[in-house]
C-alpha cells in the first residue's frame, strides 16, 4: 500500500534547528517503518530509494538526542529489519497531532480561499 502524497492543503514541515527540519517526508518514512519494520518495504512502499532513505534516517538519528530508528542486519539472505525506538515513536506521534491541530485551525480559511478559486 502505498501512502498518497498530498497536492493540496497545509505540508507541514518544522525546521527544529538550523540545517534540519522534520515535514512530510521524514515523517512517512517514520510511519512505513512502524508499519512494515523494513527499511526496504518502507522505501519500496515510498517509492524511495535505498540510498535515500538511509541517509534519511542517518540525518534524523543523528539529529536527536536518542536514534529514532535501529535497525537489525540480516543473515547471509539479508533481510533485516528496522523500528522504531521509544523516541521515535514519540517524534512521529508528536508530529502527526501538530500536524491535525493545525489542519484543525486552518480548515475554514483553507475553505474559504478554495471557494475563490476558479474550478
Amino acid at each position: 500500500m502505498k501512502l498518497p502524497n498530498q497536492t493540496e492543503g497545509l505540508r507541514f514541515r518544522l525546521v527544529l534547528k538550523a540545517g534540519f527540519a522534520l515535514g512530510p517526508g521524514k515523517a512517512d518514512l517514520l510511519q512505513a517503518i512502524r508499519d512494515t519494520g523494513s527499511l526496504a518495504a518502507a522505501g519500496s512502499r515510498l517509492s524511495m530509494s535505498p540510498k535515500r532513505v538511509w541517509t534519511l534516517v542517518r540525518e534524523m538519528n543523528t539529529a536527536f538526542q536518542a536514534a529514532l530508528v535501529e535497525t537489525e542486519k540480516g543473515g547471509t539472505g539479508g533481510g533485516g529489519s528496522a523500528r522504531l525506538t521509544d523516541t521515535g515513536r514519540l517524534v512521529l506521534d508528536r508530529y502527526r497531532a501538530m500536524e491535525s491541530e493545525a489542519n484543525a485551525v486552518i480548515a475554514a480559511g483553507v475553505a474559504e480561499l478554495r471557494g475563490l478559486m476558479r474550478e
